[in-house]
This record gives structure tokens, sequence and C-alpha cells, in this order.
């Protein structure tokens, strides 16, 4: 039963901290260096990259910081890809996302801050040779947690974070379980 009551608390605790709030709008970009994971993927990360906007809200110690991102990522497929999809000739798959991650910034000092939250993902593009059959490989959305620290001096901002999917997003097969993950290092600049 007092389980119940701590998600409620620290929302409380949240959202009282917001009443004396701020307001920064920004812009942000960086490299992703993403993978998935799968017996039908090498599991390596590779570079892609991520721009987008951020909108920050809030107090000394508690912020939400909602974001707008565009992401590529970029993956080699391993040789069951073929066996278990049915697609052949495909040895390199890039997929683009709009991403809008939700994170909560907890402020260790004035220029540090740590985030973490859900981030939800919308498939964009796939590659065309996935498609050319009429099936679509990867399913429309995905939804990730995030987490990182992100370094704040005067109006620009460094951060590093790691995204975990959390959904299977094989829209193909049940013999392969497919998540993306991204570890994103970028710069941003507030407005």
């Amino acid at each position: 039963m007092k389980t119940k009551f701590i998600p409620l608390a620290i929302l409380l605790l949240i959202s009282s901290s917001l009443f004396s709030q701020s307001l920064t709008f920004g812009i942000k970009a960086g490299a992703n260096m993403g993978k998935i994971s799968g017996q039908s993927f090498k599991d390596e990360y590779n570079l892609g990259y991520h721009a987008g906007a951020f909108l920050t809200i809030g107090g000394k110690k508690w912020a939400i910081q909602p974001e707008v991102l565009f992401n590529q990522v970029n993956t080699d497929t391993a040789t069951s890809f073929n066996q278990i999809t049915g697609f052949s000739n495909v040895s390199k798959i890039q997929l683009h996302y709009l991403s809008i991650p939700i994170l909560i910034n907890y402020n260790i000092s004035n220029i540090l801050a740590l985030q973490f939250g859900p981030q939800f993902g919308i498939l964009m593009d796939q590659n065309k040779s996935l498609t050319q059959n009429g099936k679509d490989a990867f399913k429309s959305g995905d939804f990730s947690l995030a987490a990182g620290l992100q370094l704040k001096l005067l109006k620009f901002r460094v951060y590093g974070r790691f995204v975990g999917g959390t959904t299977d997003v094989n829209n193909i097969s049940s013999n392969d379980t497919w998540k993306v993950s991204m570890i994103q290092l970028g710069v941003g600049l507030a407005l």
C-alpha cells in the first residue's frame, strides 16, 4: 500500500519545486552510437546523429526537459538476418526516428544535472529495400528509457546519455526480439 504513495510523493516534490520555475528554450545536436539488439544484427554500435530542440521548465533543484529530436540509427545485419526475415541482400540498415524524450533534471549543482525519463520514438523512415515487398520490417513506434548527465556552462549545454529501448520493434517475425539502444553525446545552446 505504501509503494503506491512513492510515485505520488515524487510527483508532488517535483511539482512544488516547479512553482518557482524558469523557462529556457534551446537547440541541440550531436552524435548517436546506436544499435539494434537481436540475433539478426551485429552486436556493435554504429555512428549516427541527432538534432532538435529542448525546453527546460524548472527551479533550482528539479526541472522537466521535454525535447523533440530527429535521430538516425545505423546498424549492420548478421548472417542470420536473411534466414529470420526472408529479406535478401540487406547488410546495412538505417532508421530515422522522431524522438520525444521527457526528461526530469535533478540539478546536482549549478552546472551539473542528472537526467532521466521516458523517450517515445516514431519511425519516420527505414531502408527502402526492407519495404519493397510491401511489408514494414520495423514497428512504427518505440518506447525507451533515458538516463545521463548534462553540464550547463552559461548558455551552452554539453550532455551524454544512454537510451535503452524497451519495445520489441520487430514487425515481421516472432523468432527474434529487436530493441534499439543509443549512446548520445551532444551540445546545446539556450536561446
